[in-house]
């Protein structure tokens, strides 16, 4: 018998905070039951396991991000857009490291898999976002992947304190999005 006020949606949600907070690595189904204050068998009324749990916090994480990205380009283009999307995500993964590891982990199961439809919300307002740089269609998967690459390497290292250098990070995170920037209005095929 289910325990009363647990669902799918809680388990979740209790192991997205989790992840969070003791990292994705150590994530486990002992852990989530002891934070609900249930044994780990009755986790399995809810979810199948720990790969339906890490699944379904990839999902929330997806969303979330994109929910992130999109609310702060929106009314924005170009610069101002790259600059609001990229410190979006970068302000998500060091919030949230162990629910964006946990978006990085999971692969979708087949075509109605809820995590593609999430993790086309992310690139859409990617997408959105390049727009106001006039990219050339043909181009844009590239400029996609070359910002997905250098946003989530910025975000992940600086998320486990990767940087040990004595130079300022905001200055080099500036630098960055200046140099992407640049890159992209190469781009612009409007001129």
């Amino acid at each position: 018998m289910p325990r009363a006020g647990l669902t799918p949606a809680t388990v979740t949600e209790a192991g997205a905070a989790l992840a969070d907070e003791v990292g994705f690595a150590q994530l486990s189904m002992g852990l989530v039951a002891e934070r609900l204050g249930v044994k780990t068998p009755s986790l399995y009324n809810h979810i199948t396991g720990q790969t339906d749990l890490v699944h379904r916090i990839a999902v929330l994480a997806a969303t979330e991000l994109a929910d992130c990205i999109r609310d702060a380009i929106q009314g924005r283009s170009g610069t101002q857009a790259l600059t609001a999307g990229a410190q979006a995500m970068r302000t998500y993964v060091k919030k949230h490291p162990g629910r964006y590891a946990a978006g990085n982990a999971a692969r979708p199961t087949g075509p109605d898999d809820p995590l593609i439809a999430a993790l086309g919300r992310v690139l859409a307002s990617w997408a959105a976002m390049l727009h106001g740089y006039h990219v050339d269609p043909g181009q844009q998967i590239h400029a996609l992947r070359m910002l997905r690459s250098m946003l989530h390497g910025f975000a992940t290292l600086e998320a486990a304190d990767g940087f040990q250098i004595d130079e300022d990070v905001e200055d080099s995170f500036t630098w960055m999005i200046g140099f992407i920037d640049h890159g992209l209005l190469s781009l612009d095929g409007s001129r």
